[in-house]
């Protein structure tokens, strides 16, 4: 049993001759006859009553609302089919750091589900452990994680985006560090207490750690509970820009100069595992949307890490924020 068995059989009802089906569908009578002679031998019995106009029998009675239903399902799915070949269709798995979720992630999404309404989407968020493991089960398709990462070899990791964010070091507008303008690693060991010490990276920033020894008191707390310890003024710490950008925009956190520090930052990456195969055109159109808000945030530090991959252009009319 075929679809262009089901399909002649319908035809045949609609017209009620197999002559007048065969017109409709471009067929000579013959063919048309053939097909319906294979279904019945399928189905174990005659579907019609031949005479002027062939009419069903009891078995094509039943028949008949069930290969509509077949037909229907498996039009939607060729449907179905051509959208996705054009990314309209589909589904997309992603997972991203915590820390980027809201700020690269979130807009990205937002840009691409208003282009792609009818694209299924599954985001996870999580550490950058977390989501490498859900690279390697196979649950996500693409993920922003920590770079360069240990697991990279093994994982067979493939970095398509390469992104670099600011390190910053912040407090309540009232806290001693705040109203200072710069200040020395002396004066955070001595005033900054306690001091957040959160993992942005795979491991704790060596600066960072340096400083968590001379500040003494420290918190190691998970980034959303040391950003609310901030907000409260109870605590200082370096946080990725992007994570606290809005906190800064609307003064609820100050950004607070040090003198004797390099600057530190943050690189990431959106990764696929090699041998997973080419990405679906919906799932390349989410790329393309995340390029695009990184770029737009400053955030792309080489371009793609693709070599075939198009260069990160400004969209007309746009020009990249700066990093303050």
């Amino acid at each position: 049993m075929d679809r262009a068995q089901l399909a002649a059989f319908d035809q045949v009802v609609r017209e009620g001759t197999f002559t007048r089906a065969a017109i409709a569908m471009g067929l000579g009578q013959p063919a048309v006859s053939a097909r319906m002679k294979a279904l019945e031998n399928e189905v174990g019995g005659a579907l019609f009553t031949r005479g002027r106009r062939v009419v069903l029998t009891a078995l094509g009675e039943s028949f008949l609302p069930f290969a509509r239903r077949a037909l229907e399902v498996l039009g939607e799915g060729v449907e179905a089919a051509r959208r996705a070949q054009v990314g309209q269709r589909g589904r997309v798995r992603l997972g991203s750091l915590a820390s980027l979720a809201g700020g690269l992630v979130g807009p990205a999404l937002a840009a691409f589900v208003r282009a792609h309404p009818e694209v299924d989407c599954a985001i996870r968020a999580g550490d950058h452990e977390r989501i490498v493991a859900l690279l390697l089960d196979g649950v996500l398709e693409l993920g922003v994680v920590t770079w360069p990462c240990t697991e990279a070899t093994a994982a067979d990791l493939q970095a398509i985006l390469l992104f670099r964010e600011p390190v910053a070091l912040v407090a309540s507008p009232e806290h001693p560090l705040s109203v200072r303008g710069a200040v020395s690693e002396e004066e955070i060991a001595r005033l900054g207490r306690p001091f957040l010490r959160l993992r942005w990276w795979q491991h704790h920033h060596p600066v960072l750690l340096r400083l968590a020894e001379r500040a003494g008191a420290l918190v190691d707390v998970p980034m959303e509970a040391a950003r609310r310890l901030a907000l409260e003024g109870a605590g200082v710490g370096f946080f990725t820009r992007i994570y606290i950008a809005e906190d800064l925009e609307r003064g609820a956190l100050s950004e607070i100069a040090v003198r004797d520090l390099p600057r530190i930052h943050r690189d990431s990456a959106l990764v696929r595992r090699r041998r997973s195969g080419p990405l679906s055109p919906a799932a390349a159109d989410l790329v393309e949307a995340i390029r695009r808000q990184a770029w737009s945030l400053g955030l792309l530090s080489r371009g793609p890490a693709d070599p075939s991959a198009p260069a990160p252009r400004p969209r007309r009319g746009a020009s990249p924020r700066r990093r303050r």
